[in-house]
């Protein structure tokens, strides 16, 4: 397979500036998550790399040959789609010896390879009906199986799931995520879907308005976002801020968010001495705020009481909706909670797993 790079790549249209300045290393067989909301510049990004759009400047390198001038089918690529794209007047075998055909292998050869991918996808059954024939989860199949008969140096997958259902897409989601492994091969995929991000991808790369904010393994960009807009986008539910100040009392720091205050650790002592008397945005996770009555040994300075406004079951946890003066935040509980909705409940907050961010730049303090 390949690596693929790309230096100071930038595309406008004209005043629009879609991607700016990105620099990403992908390295050989890795499995690299483009995720980001709409706008935010992922897909061009992939069509840069593709060929499918043309530079404005920068440099696109697939397995250390410079793309920039080289036609979409002379890259090595293959692309999957959001649309799956199939022929509707081909069956499923001639949909994915397609490519192989126009490029003139031997018949054999196609044989053989169709036969290999629709083997590896499950879908040999289907091989000689029509897709108007076939579920949306076997379209994409198809549209998969059409991408590895070619086996390009690199895959690249433009929101192929978005079109299933949610059971679906969770099984298509491990499928992918197996045939990565089988193939062993570079693969680069987009979504909009950070839980997809999260279970699929060996590093993502988040994007926000055509930049790049932050590379990493998913597990460092949930617990070490470098912004709150990486914090707030990585997580579901999404991490709870609270406007805020750090003040001191008694030699020990504290997060003040006017109706509760909650002790700052120790450990965070060197960071947020500096910043003490400051406002802050308090960023912690619903799940990092359990319900009370079921964490043992917990320091009183830990706990906050909040009123439950809505409670949303969802079988082995419950989402608790609060309110605590003028803050409205999220809890991710035990679903053997006794909560009630318009009562109160006291939450203990795993302080070691705080966040604060700069309420001007956005940047993490910690």
């Amino acid at each position: 397979m390949a690596e693929v790079r790309l230096v100071n790549v930038v595309k406008k249209f004209k005043d629009v500036i879609a991607v700016e300045n990105v620099n990403l290393d992908i390295k050989d067989k890795e499995f690299v998550v483009l995720v980001g909301p709409s706008g935010c510049g992922k897909t061009t990004t992939l069509r840069l790399v593709a060929g499918l759009e043309e530079l404005t400047s920068g440099d696109i390198y697939i397995d250390e040959r410079k793309v920039n001038d080289v036609a979409p089918k002379d890259r090595d690529i293959a692309m999957v789609f959001q649309n799956y794209a199939l022929y509707p007047h081909m069956d499923v075998y001639n949909n994915m010896a397609f490519g192989l055909k126009l490029r003139k292998f031997p018949k054999d050869e196609i044989d053989r390879r169709v036969n290999e991918a629709a083997e590896i996808l499950g879908i040999k059954h289907l091989l000689k009906r029509k897709p108007k024939e076939l579920s949306g989860g076997q379209r994409q199949r198809v549209a998969v199986g059409r991408a590895i008969v070619r086996k390009p140096k690199v895959f690249l997958f433009d929101e192929p799931l978005s079109n299933l259902d949610a059971k679906l897409r969770v099984q298509m989601r491990t499928e992918l995520s197996r045939l990565h492994k089988r193939l062993e091969a570079t693969m680069i995929y987009v979504t909009h879907d950070q839980v997809e991000a999260m279970t699929m991808g060996d590093r993502i790369v988040v994007m926000r308005d055509g930049h790049v904010q932050q590379i990493g393994a998913p597990l460092e960009l949930y617990d070490h976002p470098v912004n709150k807009f990486v914090a707030g986008f990585i997580g579901s539910p999404a991490m709870n801020f609270i406007d805020s100040k750090v003040i001191k009392k008694d030699s020990k720091f504290y997060v003040d968010a006017e109706s509760f205050q909650v002790k700052i650790p120790e450990k965070f002592y060197d960071k947020v001495s500096e910043i003490e008397g400051k406002d802050v945005v308090f960023g912690i996770r619903p799940e990092d705020m359990r319900d009370k009555e079921f964490v043992s040994n917990v320091d009183p300075e830990f706990i906050i009481k909040a009123k439950v406004e809505v409670i949303e079951p969802m079988g082995a946890e419950n989402f608790l909706y609060l309110t605590s003066g003028k803050h409205y935040f999220i809890s991710r509980v035990d679903s053997r909670t006794k909560a009630k909705e318009d009562a109160f409940i006291e939450l203990a907050l795993d302080m070691e797993k705080m966040h604060l961010f700069d309420p001007k730049t956005e940047k993490a303090i910690i």
